[in-house]
């Protein structure tokens, strides 16, 4: 059942509200993460594997064969389970588009204590907040 023009336009609205108040929320929200079906294949077989080294190592007296068949089949759940690795983030949601974000230089953060630099990202996320 489609939406009214009504319900369309509140939606819409709401979304704009969503991307003005908080930017990196409405970013995680609409980006997608899309898994290959190759990713969990591989995982599968890994612990399939894993299974088979680790019922041939109790099997027979080869106790390190059961414990490599426990790390590989560790090592497969955990790979199809994980989310990729970002280094900072991608982009911002600002009406409605979105626009790259330049990541922070390793050299503007060395030399300041832990503290200093929690206040400074607070003092930046407060300035961004009353735009």
């Amino acid at each position: 059942m489609p939406l009214s023009e009504y319900e369309q336009r509140v939606l819409e609205q709401m979304e704009r509200q969503l991307s003005s108040d908080d930017p990196r929320l409405a970013n995680t929200l609409t980006t997608r993460r899309h898994r290959g079906v190759s990713r969990y294949v591989l995982a599968g077989v890994g612990a399939t594997l894993g299974m088979l080294l680790l019922v041939a190592g109790v099997s027979r007296p080869a106790w390190w064969l059961g414990v490599l068949g426990f790390v590989v089949m560790f090592s497969a759940v955990t790979f199809a389970f994980a989310g990729p690795r970002r280094s900072g983030p991608r982009g911002v949601v600002e009406n409605g588009k979105v626009r790259g974000v330049k990541p922070a230089r390793k050299s503007a953060s060395r030399g300041r204590t832990f503290m200093a630099r929690m206040e400074e990202r607070w003092d930046r996320r407060r300035e961004q907040g009353d735009r």
